[in-house]
């Protein structure tokens, strides 16, 4: 009895003395989101042992008054968060960030806003699509919904391959990020779409530059981030469904969603889409053999805890793409009459059927990622990812080739990556991460037909690290670098004359295998040293005013058709040719923003300049005969590149249910080494569109856009003269002159009805080209043979369950 006494009174004397301190310290901070964070606002902070409970503001700003000196443990919850402990020590006034894992509510909502993860680029800014303005493309391709952000444009071939291409630059200079992995599809290739549909993303992310240095140095253009939507981590099943039908093409699609989702953290998402149409059509004539069969499966799952997770995704993507008719020609003669022409060469009725020439593409995507939590290092993530991508092309072939792909590539890919996100501490924050890849690619000689990319075998290897400093509450810097090695091994036959014209046999003599004939076999064996870098900072005027500046070095290697490319593109309609000696592109890019955002007005303008050394470019030269027909010839080479220009958005609220959206673009690209323009600029564009919204009229919305493309009037003289046997004259082939500007009217609606209290189905009318305008589109590759498509009434029906 008397040890417990004793016990009990040093108890209540040691519990005098913190009481008799002067105990008027405040710990004060903000409580944000784990993943992207932003704040979050109505988080309840309890202090255990006392009875102080503070709630954040709407800032996610909170002050807990009265502490003494010592440690603390304080306990943060939120909705839809996990509720966290954590211990906290007091020294006079102190600061301090709580992460919360959040989950947003997505079940029922009627607008969802994409958002990312933060931590790709903090100092560049970045333009998002929602889900909702997704769906609006459900019937289209990715290509189509980044064509709606100021900055990006497409380079098509025809309507149904559509490519971004974002400030003046794209395929390979353009990084695309499908659910954490990086797309390795052959996207080289200027008519080569990327595999991805549409209605697998939830948010989607454009970030114009080369900050986002976790996806790769290269991204001289810039970074596509596609990633699905979170999921809440309680009991639900939910889904949805979306149908289509278009006038223009005469077909439709549908996507269907559902998601399953545990209290225990495990969830399941499986996703389909068909979409098939037939040929498309101008004002005035049909486009003979552009139908479209895509289909596409995606099954995303995983284990989501705070602590660990486990995820893991598949997709499966296939599209048969028809390519215009008209674009594959016999002499030269047909070829000059063509271009001249104001009508295809080859114009018939309206079918499903799609013919050659055409491309029959699939790709294969699967990948495991797990990640843990430990005190006092970060999150470690550990993911392996695997692609398989089957090109096919389809030339006009007779005889018992005639069903016989002219192009048989696969391109298998292995990637491995590790990553650690460390907050070193409440201000800083470093992320790291190595790289290793492994990718073969095998081109099918039974085709018959040389093979335009070689079988190859390519190993990379590529570690970076990123750190951001919050300097102040208004003040953020950012500093981050990376290096990538590129080892490839290729296998190439060379034609015995194209080898000496280009002086190969003195260059590259020691690379030869073996000559058989007119044919000589290589082994290139090329390595690529490449060490990119970003530097910015961002800083906050005020609540409704931003400013951001970076700068990013991009280092790319050449892609396997710049260096390999010596034949007959069926796809594109050419042939082209690429160039051993090609050496790594480097761009250095300047971005600045100043955005505003407000209720009233907002708005973003945001110039750029990028200098890029040896840059790659492919050009027009000639027209070749060939047995398939007559081809125009474009060529590789490199110079020397400056690209600037500047993007602006802006937004003004008339009322409460009117406003006004408006988007201008402008890019100028530079030859500096012949002094001349780059071929393939975006022109100067404009959109404004007027938007009215009225939630209480069943979410009534009604959308008329007016987008005005002006003349492209800087482009390279690539013209060349054609010998036409029938007339024994030499012709110009005008391949250089731009088409005239044009203007399109499109008008967008929606309405939206509650069938249920969980079930709602919206219903929208749109009309691209409302004035059935005949036009020509500067970048698109086929502009020489047809117009671009007419009048379109699309009638879209979507269910969320």
């Amino acid at each position: 009895m008397y040890m417990l006494l004793y016990a009990i009174s040093m108890l209540l004397f040691g519990s005098i003395s913190p009481i008799s301190q002067d105990c008027d310290n405040t710990l004060s901070g903000t409580v944000i989101d784990l993943h992207d964070s932003s704040v979050l606002s109505g988080a309840l902070l309890i202090v255990a042992g006392t009875e102080q409970a503070v709630q954040t503001d709407v800032d996610g700003n909170y002050t807990i008054t009265g502490l003494c000196d010592g440690t603390y443990s304080i306990q943060v919850s939120h909705p839809y968060c996990l509720t966290q402990g954590y211990t906290v020590k007091v020294s006079g006034n102190t600061s301090k960030i709580f992460r919360l894992e959040h989950h947003l509510e997505e079940l029922n909502e009627v607008t969802i806003k994409g958002e990312t993860y933060q931590r790709e680029a903090k100092t560049i800014f970045k333009n998002k699509i929602s889900t909702e303005k997704l769906e609006d493309f459900s019937n289209g391709s990715l290509g189509d919904a980044l064509n709606s952000l100021s900055g990006v444009s497409s380079l098509n071939t025809g309507n149904a391959v559509v490519k971004p291409m974002i400030h003046g630059l794209h395929s390979s200079r353009v990084v695309i990020v499908n659910n954490g992995v990086r797309m390795e599809d052959q996207e080289w290739g200027a008519e080569h779409a990327p595999n991805i549909d549409v209605n697998s993303i939830g948010n989607l992310t454009l970030i114009k530059g080369a900050g986002a240095l976790q996806y790769g140095g290269d991204a001289v253009g810039g970074v596509i981030v596609a990633d699905a939507l979170k999921v809440p981590v309680k009991d639900s099943l939910y889904g949805k469904t979306l149908w289509n039908l278009a006038s223009n093409g005469r077909g439709s699609s549908v996507t269907s969603q559902l998601t399953k989702s545990f209290q225990n953290g495990w969830y399941a998402t499986a996703q389909g889409t068909v979409k098939r149409y037939g040929d498309f059509e101008t004002p005035d004539y049909v486009l003979s053999n552009t139908g479209i069969f895509e289909r596409s499966v995606s099954l995303h799952f995983g284990l989501n805890r705070f602590k660990y997770g486990l995820e893991g995704y598949y997709s499966f993507f296939k599209n048969e793409i028809g390519i215009l008719r008209a674009s594959h020609l016999g002499g030269a003669s047909d070829q000059l009459a063509a271009i001249n022409s104001d009508r295809p060469l080859v114009i018939e009725d309206f079918t499903y059927n799609i013919a050659e020439p055409r491309q029959d593409v699939t790709h294969h995507l699967a990948r495991l990622k797990m990640f843990s939590r430990f005190d006092g290092l970060g999150k470690l993530s550990l993911q392996y990812d695997f692609q398989r991508n089957n090109r096919l092309e389809y030339d006009i072939r007779v005889g018992d080739d005639a069903d016989k792909a002219s192009i048989d590539l696969e391109l298998d890919t292995h990637t491995v990556l590790l990553d650690l996100d460390s907050d070193l501490t409440d201000e800083i924050n470093l992320k790291t991460g190595l790289m290793a890849r492994y990718q073969t690619n095998f081109a099918d000689p039974t085709t018959g037909i040389r093979r335009l990319i070689p079988d190859y075998d390519k190993y990379d290897l590529g570690g970076y690290a990123v750190a951001d400093y919050d300097m102040s509450e208004r003040l953020l810097l950012e500093v981050g670098a990376r290096f990538d090695y590129t080892y490839m091994d290729a296998f190439k036959f060379y034609r015995t004359s194209t080898w000496e014209s280009r002086n190969y046999d003195e260059l590259y003599s020691d690379i030869i295998v073996e000559e058989t004939g007119n044919q000589i076999l290589t082994n290139p064996q090329l390595s690529f040293y490449n060490a990119s870098a970003t530097a910015g900072a961002t800083y906050s005027f005020d609540d409704e005013y931003k400013l951001f500046f970076n700068y990013s070095l991009a280092s790319r290697a050449p892609n396997p058709s710049e260096l390999f490319s010596e034949g007959l593109h069926h796809s594109a309609s050419r042939i082209e040719m690429g160039d051993l000696g090609f050496k790594s592109e480097v761009a250095h890019k300047v971005a600045i923003t100043f955005e505003r955002k407000n209720p009233i007005f907002s708005f973003s303008i945001s110039p750029f300049i990028n200098s890029i050394n040896d840059f790659i470019v492919i050009e027009p030269t000639s027209i070749e005969q060939t047995i398939r027909g007559n081809f125009q010839v474009w060529e590789y080479r490199h110079t020397d590149a400056l690209l600037l220009g500047f993007d602006l958005d802006a937004s003004y609220a008339f009322t409460e249910n009117l406003r006004l959206d408006h988007q201008f673009s402008f890019v100028k690209g530079y030859d500096r080494s012949r002094e001349e323009p780059l071929i393939s600029m975006p022109p100067v564009n404009t959109k404004n569109s007027v938007v009215y919204q009225n939630p209480k009229v069943n979410n009534l919305q009604l959308a008329l856009q007016s987008e005005f493309v002006f003349r492209q009037n800087e482009f390279p003289n690539n013209n060349f003269e054609v010998y036409i046997p029938q007339t024994e004259t030499n012709e110009i082939v005008d391949v250089s002159t731009s088409p005239d500007a044009y203007h399109l009217l499109n008008f967008n609606s929606s309405l939206d009805f509650n069938i249920s209290p969980k079930s709602q189905l919206t219903v929208g009318f749109k009309v691209t080209n409302l004035l059935d305008n005949s036009y020509r589109n500067y970048l698109n590759r086929l502009r020489f043979y047809a117009d671009e498509l007419g009048r379109n009434y699309l009638l879209n029906l979507k269910f969320n369950y």
